[in-house]
């Protein structure tokens, strides 16, 4: 089960966690739109941001000019 060493995972799959910052927090309570979700929007932020990739079928990520893969 991955949750019980989802450290060593995320090292094996070469992937970086992402802290949540505060310029993060400010970044998504100042997004326009009717994108309500606030994980939504933090990862929208964290995307716009860090000029990172999202993976999400969710269609409106992509009204916030985010590169959008899936």
């Amino acid at each position: 089960m991955i949750a019980r060493d989802l450290t060593s995972y995320i090292a094996r799959e070469r992937f970086e966690a992402l802290g949540i910052s505060i310029e993060h927090g400010i970044h998504a309570g100042s997004l326009p739109g009717p994108l309500r979700d606030p994980f939504d929007r933090m990862l929208i932020a964290q995307a716009q941001m860090e000029e990172l990739v999202i993976i999400s079928n969710e269609l409106i990520f992509d009204s916030y000019g985010v590169q959008r893969l899936w």
